[in-house]
């Protein structure tokens, strides 16, 4: 089989309608042999039943899987050990997919000279930005799930979002999937975040090639109660501390307590500026860049060497 499209998916059966009938529709050669797994984490909706009336709707295309292990890396590991194809796309139970978005973002992939692929995800249509919002940063709408690198084609420097992206199998099962420690677990005190832009990085370090597929266009849902400043702080404060988790201590030569003293440098810099500036895109970014460094400070003291050695002995898991 060529394709694998893996979805999981918790408690948002409506939406996980709309993105299997996109699904369904997709445009592909007679010759390609694709299928699409859902993965049920858990749900207890009628996710069980939109996802079997595709099965019947569309036999040998769609398959069900329910994983009853809570959290998503679970379920998108088990999505790649089930998986029958050779490449595996995944994208999420709350997207519309253009129906040519299997066929260019996987294109590429049939060269082994490329590991990955990355594609273009789009806000919904008729969204617009807030007002206090600035966009000089490529990654300001990450929040919501939106990430545009541009129309021209180029080679990844950096992870996919986990929206709209594809990876041959055989990669995945050299490096390994998803680490289990991180990505979305409901009710857990923990960041939800960064199991795929962890799995990209990795990837990446270890000299393999990503590639950017701007024609792959997926448009994501905006949640109006996301479109907010308090979404958007919360988001990147869970962000920073993720990323602390995934990546580790950033530069522990120069530490106060597992701090780097450059994070108190930059918190003292950000704060002036946040308090000096009047204009108010500024000003809300000044704040989020507060917000970043007082999590990263949080979380490095955390997981501070100290801490981390006890944490090893009781067989806890704190990779990073």
């Amino acid at each position: 089989m060529n394709f694998t499209v893996i979805i999981c998916t918790y408690n948002r059966c409506q939406s996980l309608r709309n993105t299997l009938t996109d699904l369904a529709a997709q445009s592909l050669p007679d010759s390609v042999e694709w299928e699409v797994l859902v993965l049920d984490n858990n749900s207890t909706d009628q996710t069980r039943e939109v996802a079997q009336e595709f099965c019947h709707r569309c036999p040998g295309r769609f398959r069900y899987i329910f994983e009853p292990r809570q959290g998503k890396s679970y379920a998108l590991n088990t999505g790649i050990r089930e998986a029958r194809g050779t490449i595996l796309a995944f994208t999420d139970d709350d997207v519309w997919l253009d129906p040519s978005w299997l066929q260019n973002l996987t294109a590429s992939l049939q060269d082994e000279a490329w590991a990955g692929a990355g594609g273009r995800t789009l806000a919904e249509r008729g969204f617009s930005p807030p007002r206090w919002l600035s966009l000089e940063r490529r990654d300001a709408l990450a929040p919501l799930a939106i990430g545009d690198m541009g129309s021209e084609v180029c080679e990844l420097k950096e992870a996919p979002f986990g929206n709209n992206m594809a990876f041959r199998k055989a990669v995945l099962e050299t490096y390994g999937g998803f680490r289990t420690d991180l990505g979305p677990l409901p009710g857990s005190s923990q960041p939800q975040k960064s199991e795929d832009s962890e799995l990209g990085t990795r990837l990446l370090m270890a000299g393999m090639r990503l590639r950017y597929e701007p024609s792959a266009v997926v448009y994501h849902s905006v949640p109006k109660n996301r479109v907010t400043k308090e979404y958007f702080l919360q988001w990147w404060f869970d962000k920073a501390r993720a990323d602390i988790q995934a990546f580790g201590i950033p530069d522990p030569r120069w530490c106060v307590a597992g701090i780097p003293l450059r994070l108190f440098r930059r918190l003292i810099v950000w704060t002036l500026r946040w308090m000096a500036t009047i204009e108010p895109r500024r000003r809300f970014d000044c704040k989020l860049n507060v917000w970043v460094l007082v999590a990263q400070i949080g979380e490095c003291y955390r997981w501070r060497p100290d801490v981390r050695n006890v944490k090893e002995e009781k067989g806890c898991n704190v990779s990073a």
